[in-house]
């Protein structure tokens, strides 16, 4: 089964920044979306803010099984429609996973319910990340912990909700720690936020990363069909009802009559 994912990509950076477009010349979008189709399992495309309903319609977002995020500069001119179209996606089993400073997202502030804030510092400092869930389907082939150069740092407190598993946790030369690799579930979908991948470093084409975004698209792959009726609000009625009851509602016995108030 192939796995459709698109890559989401604010491509403000890529426009302004001669060092981001130095780094990744088709842009960062681009950039992940041929690291994961490096794997024959993941089908991958790309869409971008500046694209009509930021490329993402409804029918589009109906046949995607994936959405990754990453989003910096321009997240006030994410359409609040685009985001809860997004939402509801994923609340009915469309995967979901966040890159870098996608934590700041409407999206992510959405479906977590949180500010999302934390602390951070750009000074290319080293970033360990220790695979905390070496066992965990994201973290598979990574080894027990791998390495990147140069790196923004993130720091805790991270105002986010416990999460349903960590997988990773980064250390920066500064000394501070960060839960880089989280899992959430909302509704029927899975959700992985991912630290690394600022801008002006070469985060994505780092391999291990790649193995990283290639593992987190098929674990948050949900095969099974829409969810739709997550949706819903049914009323059920009393004949309805699976086995035999009699009305008790208080209210059809003790209201006054018509005129006694």
């Amino acid at each position: 089964m192939t796995v459709n994912a698109i890559v989401w990509g604010e491509n403000v950076h890529e426009q302004r920044d001669a060092l981001v477009r130095e780094i990744y010349p088709d842009g960062m979008h681009n950039s992940i979306a041929v690291a994961l189709n490096a794997d024959p399992a993941i089908k991958a495309t790309t869409a971008t803010l500046q694209e009509p309903e930021h490329g993402l319609t409804e029918k589009r977002l109906a046949s995607t099984d994936v959405l990754l995020w990453w989003g910096h500069t321009a997240h006030g001119a994410v359409d609040d429609e685009i985001v809860e179209r997004v939402v509801k996606q994923v609340w009915e089993g469309m995967g979901l996973i966040l890159l870098h400073s996608a934590h700041f997202s409407k999206l992510f502030k959405r479906l977590m319910g949180t500010s999302c804030a934390l602390k951070y510092r750009e000074a290319g400092e080293r970033e360990r990340l220790w695979a905390v869930n070496p066992r965990h389907p994201i973290a598979e082939g990574v080894g027990e912990h791998f390495t990147l150069e140069n790196e923004e740092m993130y720091g805790e407190p991270f105002s986010v909700p416990e999460p349903l598993e960590t997988v990773f946790i980064s250390w920066f030369a500064g000394g501070e720690v960060f839960r880089s690799g989280l899992t959430y579930r909302r509704g029927a979908g899975n959700i992985f936020y991912f630290r690394p991948g600022h801008e002006t470093y070469p985060t994505y084409h780092d391999e291990t990363v790649q193995k990283v975004l290639r593992n987190a698209v098929k674990w948050a792959h949900n095969p099974q069909t829409s969810y739709a009726a997550i949706q819903e609000l049914p009323h059920v009625p009393v004949e309805s009802a699976l086995e035999p009851i009699v009305h008790r509602d208080p209210k059809r016995f003790f209201l006054p009559a018509a005129g006694s108030v």
